[in-house]
């Protein structure tokens, strides 16, 4: 991650296919939460309490308060979290009770969107790598590109900005 959070992802891919298999059982699937600004950790603390498995991706960015530097953890994706469950009617009943959750990504409870294992493995690996990320001045904006080496190898993503200030 780099001081001033420069670590950028974007979920790609995501479905609304949330329906019971062949054998009747839903699958358990990655769903997005939008919660209120600031409410990430509560609305994760209650779901955890009730069971449910969530991920909530931090990084470490530097933060000015009090005219003091100092890195603190903020959600890489503020104002949201994944929630990984197989979704019946009960279960998202369960969901929406949480305080500061706005909602689930998706069309009601049985057309939920859903994020493929791939994307949250890769986001999961650069939280987890926590190194530090410098410009590379051949990338363009909106380009694909796929880490080949080291602990972030198979990761891919797309540049949403190649502003050197946005790296420093």
């Amino acid at each position: 991650m780099t001081p001033n959070g420069g670590v950028e992802s974007t979920l790609r891919g995501c479905t609304t296919n949330d329906r019971p298999s062949a054998t009747g059982l839903m699958e358990v699937k990655w769903h997005v939460l939008w919660t209120r600004s600031h409410c990430e950790e509560l609305v994760c603390d209650q779901l955890a309490a009730k069971g449910f498995e969530l991920f909530l991706p931090k990084v470490e960015v530097w933060s000015r308060r009090s005219g003091v530097r100092r890195l603190i953890r903020t959600p890489l994706f503020p104002g949201y979290a994944f929630l990984h469950h197989a979704m019946e009617k009960q279960s998202y009943i369960e969901v929406r009770k949480a305080r500061g959750l706005v909602g689930m990504l998706g069309q009601g409870w049985n057309q939920l969107a859903t994020v493929p294992d791939a994307e949250i493995e890769a986001i999961q690996k650069v939280v987890l790598a926590a190194l530090p990320a410098f410009p590379c001045p051949h990338l363009r904006q909106g380009q694909r590109v796929r880490i080949t080496r080291g602990p972030l190898a198979d990761v891919e993503g797309i540049p949403r900005t190649c502003s050197p200030a946005a790296f420093f």
